[in-house]
C-alpha cells in the first residue's frame, strides 16, 4: 500500500462521507421526531439507488480511461484530472454558501412529501441529496487514482483509502443520528476542506504535466528546478516523503514552468477564497432556517 495515496483517499471518502452521512441524518432524524420512522426504508432505497450509480459512473470512466492509447489517453487522463479540480472546488463552496439553511431546506422537502401524499418523494429525496455527493466522490477519486496510476499499487491504495473513510462517515453520521457532538463540524469541513484544495492543487498541476507530454501545451516546458538529489519523487528508489508529497500534493522535483505556475495560481486563488470571511448569514435568519450543527 502507498501510504500517500491512501491517505488522499481516505481525506476524500471521510469528507465527502461525512456531508452526505450529515444531509441523510438530518433526513432521519426528523422523521423520527415527527413519528414517521415507518418511513425510514424509502430513505435507504433512494440513498442506495444513488450510491449504486456513483459507483457505476466511477467504475465506467476508470475503464475507461484503461482503455485508450496515447495521446489520447493523456488527453482524457488531464482533462479527468481538471473536470476532479473543477468539482471539488465547486462542491467546497456550495456547502461554505448553503451550510446555514440546508437543513431548514431538507425539512421543508420531508413535509412536501408527507402532506401531498407522494412518500415516495422521501426516496428522491434522499436520491438527490446523496447521488450530489456520490458522483462528486467518484469524480474526485477518478482524478486522484488516475494520477495514482504511476505508482505500482496507487490507485488501489486511493480506492482502499477511500473505503475507509466512508466507513468512517458512516460511524459519524450514526452519532449525528443520535444527537451526539462527535466532532466540530465547522472546524472539520474548514479543515479537511483546505486539505483537498491541496489535493485539487496538485491535480491541476499534474493536469498541465499530462497535456505537456501530449504536446498539447507548447509553452513553458522547461524544467523550473530540480531537486531530485535532495527530495526525489520517484516511486522506485525515491524518498517516502517526496512519495507522500507527490500523492497528496502533487509534488514533483522537477516541476515544468507551466506546472509550477499552475499550481501556484489555482493554490493561492482558492485558498484566498476559501479563507476569506464570509458575511453574516442572513439566509438563515430570514427563513428561519436550523443551522447545520457546528457549521
Amino acid at each position: 500500500m502507498e501510504v500517500g495515496f491512501l491517505t488522499t483517499g481516505l481525506l476524500t471518502g471521510v469528507r465527502e462521507g461525512v456531508e452526505a452521512a450529515l444531509i441523510v441524518s438530518i433526513i432521519l432524524a426528523y422523521l423520527a421526531r415527527t413519528g414517521n420512522a415507518r418511513h425510514f426504508g424509502r430513505i435507504w432505497f433512494g440513498s442506495g439507488v444513488a450510491i449504486a450509480l456513483s459507483i457505476a459512473v466511477g467504475a465506467v470512466l476508470f475503464q475507461t480511461i484503461g482503455g485508450l492509447t496515447e495521446p489520447a489517453e493523456q488527453y482524457f487522463e488531464g482533462s479527468a484530472m481538471l473536470l476532479a479540480a473543477a468539482v471539488v472546488t465547486w462542491m467546497l463552496f456550495w456547502m461554505r454558501r448553503t451550510s446555514a439553511n440546508i437543513r431548514g431546506e431538507l425539512h421543508s422537502g420531508i413535509d412536501r412529501a408527507l402532506t401531498e401524499g407522494s412518500l415516495w418523494g422521501l426516496s428522491v429525496l434522499a436520491f438527490t441529496a446523496v447521488i450530489r455527493e456520490g458522483v462528486e466522490t467518484s469524480l474526485f477519486l477518478l482524478g486522484q487514482m488516475t494520477a495514482a496510476r504511476e505508482a505500482e499499487s496507487g490507485a488501489l491504495s486511493t480506492l482502499v483509502g477511500a473505503l475507509l473513510g466512508l466507513a468512517l462517515a458512516v460511524i459519524l453520521g450514526y452519532g449525528f443520528y443520535r444527537g451526539a457532538r462527535v466532532l466540530n463540524l465547522a472546524t472539520f469541513f474548514r479543515w479537511t476542506g483546505i486539505g483537498l484544495v491541496f489535493i485539487a492543487a496538485g491535480l491541476v498541476s499534474h493536469a498541465m504535466h499530462e497535456f505537456i507530454e501530449a504536446g498539447l501545451i507548447g509553452f513553458g516546458t522547461a524544467t523550473a528546478f530540480d531537486i531530485s538529489a535532495v527530495l526525489p519523487h520517484a516511486t522506485d528508489g525515491g524518498s517516502l516523503l517526496g512519495q507522500m508529497l507527490r500523492a497528496i500534493f502533487g509534488y514533483t522535483a522537477t516541476p515544468e514552468w507551466t506546472t509550477l505556475l499552475a499550481w501556484i495560481g489555482y493554490l493561492g486563488a482558492v485558498l484566498f477564497l476559501y479563507m476569506r470571511p464570509m458575511r453574516p448569514a442572513s439566509a438563515a435568519a430570514m427563513t428561519g432556517s436550523e443551522p447545520l450543527p457546528g457549521v
